[in-house]
């Protein structure tokens, strides 16, 4: 093959690849806008974890026990770090290093977490209207109030958090980096960017998929989970690459 032949098959893939990035992440966001489940996997340098995403503003106890059941990870909801700010939710990390004492000192240092800089949890709530708020409906109560409370702020209208949530509970808030993907690319982040380029409250439910062996389920078997259910499959390159091309439009 000549050097521009060469050329030419290197640019004729390059389409292909975008175009297959576009409408992977396009599917995504329709899914998540329809309040359909998606996958998330955010890369082999990290996690390498696949997660299924719900938009939280309208995920039902049948999403729930799809996150428990077909996912079988913690179920979380990652929230935007504007929402995070309004809502009066701290990383649970500040919370503990505050307290002083031996607590603080359990707190995760440089190098604990080594696939990231540190973790992105925050708080543990229930709404105040669940009983124990570990059934599907409780939870989906909890999840799905989060999502309208972040769609309330993040149109700038005020939230008081505390009338509406409790802590300790049974579902994890996740805040994202101030930076979203330019700063970190865990699932938290990507699923946050989704729920952005959806129009949807930057709230979303995700819970990781494990195998029979209760390890991580691998990318393959995600994708293939994916595809035998027509579920958009997206990766954390896929998410950055179409901001990308987006952004030279």
């Amino acid at each position: 093959m000549s050097l521009d032949g060469s050329k030419q098959k290197n640019v004729e893939e390059d389409v292909v690849e975008e175009e297959r990035i576009v409408l992977s992440v396009s599917r995504a966001i329709h899914a998540l806008r329809e309040g359909k489940p998606i996958l998330i996997f955010d890369s082999e340098e990290r996690e390498g974890e696949t997660d299924i995403a719900f938009a939280a503003e309208s995920i039902t106890h049948e999403g729930v026990r799809m996150l428990r059941k077909e996912g079988g990870g913690l179920i979380c909801v990652a929230i935007h770090d504007h929402v995070a700010e309004e809502f009066g939710l701290p990383f649970i990390a500040d919370i503990l290093l505050a307290s002083g004492g031996r607590i603080a000192e359990m707190v995760e240092r440089d190098g604990d977490v080594r696939y990231d800089k540190h973790s992105s949890f925050s708080l543990w709530v229930n709404h105040r209207d669940t009983f124990t708020g570990i059934p599907d409906r409780d939870r989906a109560l909890t999840i799905r109030t989060l999502g309208d409370a972040a769609k309330q702020v993040f149109a700038g209208k005020p939230y008081v958090f505390h009338e509406h949530f409790r802590t300790p509970g049974h579902v994890a808030v996740l805040r994202a980096a101030k930076g979203l993907l330019t700063e970190r690319r865990g699932q938290t982040e990507l699923s946050v960017v989704l729920a952005l380029l959806a129009g949807i409250a930057p709230a979303v439910a995700i819970c990781e998929m494990l195998d029979d062996d209760g390890g991580a389920l691998s990318r393959e078997d995600a994708l293939w989970y994916a595809m035998e259910r027509d579920i958009p499959f997206v990766s954390g390159s896929d998410v950055i690459a179409y901001l990308k091309y987006e952004a030279e439009k």
